[in-house]
């Protein structure tokens, strides 16, 4: 069978080759996991592209998807594919005035929404969008023009089944350069841009990606990160769809622990905040220990990270070492794989830089996390780590066809058939990020050592320029507490001021079990964190931390918050990146009396 050039012959090609193996697809509801398989979603597909087909929607047309992970992504995703209509993916955390800016641009025609809660958002803003005529959902009754269940769409297309007697033929018209989705940015600035990727973008995009991501039909997946993103999209919907992997639908955020005990995954795609996540609590737990298994954690941990340093440098390990780690991995590095499942073979990281620390600790416990490289616009993929040479610190090489060079101003640029076609309706905004060569330019500064490994050092428009001229990268030094016990999370500030400061927000369990300790009043978090006793130890542990920077990008002063950035807020993207600018604004009193205090 040849390699799929569209997202569509992927489709088609692993519902034949995979149409033995029990489960395409999983899912929890009633508290039990149930199997979805190839044939079976194959069926719903056709019935919901056929139904598609009998509204009215036609080859072009754009249908929005606005769900939460699950099968009914899945089955909308390439429904749309095969009915030759590009999809819009947004984000189910999205308030309505965003979906609505979304559903505007792109003139999307339909959408399916998965419950009556997602509904509400369209409902309340429908009359914002007139191009919208057909709203799908996935579960519960709703009333309004053009409103339909799934169920009912898919009856639809099950009666029509008669006049498309060539669907198959027909879907397999449509052509690489073809539209496939718009997907959103993040808008971390400014407001979101419809990037237009092509079948070939994201069927290039998943053959490379999977020559250097080896899976194969026994390997299982937890799928965690929104669909609506395009990392989950290509690497862990059409990658592992194209390798036979099943994927198993997380049912939120809160549970992805209690899931992955329950899946026992192989294999897992996550974003950084869930690793450091991790790593908090097993740093906590270590420490709210005995003094006996405090003291087995650390020397087990620093056996591991040893060990982990010469297996990555290829280098021999000396018998004394090799017995320590195995000892540690008895009795410290096994308890943390159980707590995964037991069976993960690699986790991927991208989204966001993956501290060092944390990479290592994960690599020396027997969980190597291969960080990758790549923007929406290059649909996703630019580098990644491959399995058998991970560099810790680095994302990775350029994947097969993808070039990378590094710009005089130290901007990453890469080039290839996962480049995206431009912006939807945004052709100067286009020629900005794709010049006249083909080159993307990320926005990222980097560097490719000399082994053609790619490291990437800060977001071009995040880098700060001090009143002295200095140049300070943010994110490497906000990474660089996130491995305290009693740090959350720390946003870096200072561009044209004499001095860098960090806004940081503390652990509240952690600071609390430390304030109680001391015999330090609790009852109110905000005053505790007003307290000069608090305030000096978590500057304490932040500069701990930061020891070995620079001087001039050494923060002088901080600033404690009591709540953590979310999407809620507008202080994340859907992604978990923080909106720098959102936060620098929100907290711009407490900022400004910082530096006239000075």
């Amino acid at each position: 069978m040849q390699s799929p050039q569209t997202l569509t012959e992927l489709f088609f090609n692993a519902v034949d080759r995979f149409s033995s193996k029990q489960a395409a697809v999983r899912y929890k509801a009633g508290g039990t996991w149930h199997d979805i398989t190839h044939q079976e979603l194959a069926r719903r597909v056709k019935q919901t592209a056929l139904g598609l087909r009998e509204l009215g929607v036609q080859p072009g047309d754009r249908v929005a998807i606005l769900s939460p992970n699950c099968p009914e992504w899945a089955i909308a995703d390439f429904a749309c594919l095969t009915a030759r209509c590009a999809d819009v993916p947004v984000y189910p955390t999205l308030p309505a005035k965003q979906v609505a800016y979304v559903l505007r641009d792109s003139g999307a025609v339909g959408i399916f929404v998965s419950d009556a809660t997602q509904y509400a958002k369209v409902a309340a803003t429908r009359a914002e969008c007139p191009a919208l005529k057909h709203v799908i959902l996935s579960e519960g009754a709703a009333d309004g023009p053009g409103v339909m269940t799934l169920q009912a769409l898919q009856q639809l297309g099950a009666a029509a089944e008669g006049k498309y007697a060539h669907y198959d033929r027909d879907a397999r018209t449509v052509k690489p350069d073809d539209l496939a989705t718009l997907i959103y940015t993040s808008g971390t600035t400014g407001d979101p841009k419809g990037v237009m990727l092509t079948h070939g973008n994201f069927t290039t995009n998943v053959l490379s990606a999977i020559q250097l991501l080896p899976v194969t039909p026994e390997d299982s997946a937890l799928s965690l990160l929104p669909l609506s993103h395009s990392f989950e999209r290509m690497a862990g919907h059409y990658t592992l769809f194209h390798g036979g992997v099943t994927i198993n639908y997380a049912e939120s955020i809160d549970l992805v622990a209690a899931n992955m005990g329950e899946v026992r995954p192989t294999v897992m795609l996550a974003v950084p905040r869930l690793y450091e996540k991790i790593y908090a609590r097993v740093l906590e737990n270590a420490l709210q220990g005995s003094g006996l298994k405090r003291k087995i954690f650390f020397w087990a941990k620093e056996a591991g990270e040893t060990w982990a340093e010469l297996t990555l440098a290829k280098r021999p390990i000396p018998t004394g070492l090799a017995l320590r780690r195995a000892i540690a991995d008895r009795l410290v590095f096994s308890k943390l794989r159980a707590r995964t499942g037991g069976r993960i073979r690699f986790f991927v990281s991208g989204g966001a830089p993956l501290s060092a620390d944390i990479a290592k600790f994960f690599f020396a416990a027997g969980l190597p996390i291969l960080e990758g490289y790549g923007l929406t616009e290059s649909s996703p993929v630019i580098t990644v780590n491959p399995v058998g040479a991970p560099r810790l610190g680095a994302v990775g090489k350029p994947i097969p066809g993808v070039e990378v060079r590094i710009a005089e101003d130290g901007e990453v640029l890469a080039r290839g058939p996962n480049i995206m076609k431009g912006y939807y309706n945004k052709p100067e905004a286009t020629r900005e990020a794709v010049d006249a060569d083909g080159w993307l330019h990320t926005g990222d500064i980097g560097e490719l050592d000399p082994d053609g490994y790619l490291r990437i050092t800060d977001r071009k428009k995040d880098i700060i320029v001090t009143a002295g001229g200095k140049n300070i990268a943010p994110q490497p030094i906000e990474n660089l507490i996130k491995t305290n016990k009693f740090i959350l999370n720390g946003v870096m500030i200072g561009d044209k001021q004499k001095f860098p400061l960090m806004l940081i927000v503390p652990n509240p369990d952690a600071l609390a079990g430390w304030a109680k300790e001391r015999n330090l009043p609790t009852e109110d978090y905000a005053t505790l964190l007003e307290h000069p006793d608090v305030v000096a130890k978590v500057e304490r542990e932040v500069m701990g931390n930061l020891r070995d920077l620079a001087s001039y990008e050494t923060p002088k002063k901080f600033i404690l918050l009591k709540d953590d950035f979310t999407i809620e807020s507008g202080e994340l993207t859907p992604t978990m990146k923080v909106k720098r600018r959102v936060v620098e604004k929100k907290y711009a009193a407490a900022i400004a009396r910082a530096y006239t205090e000075d």
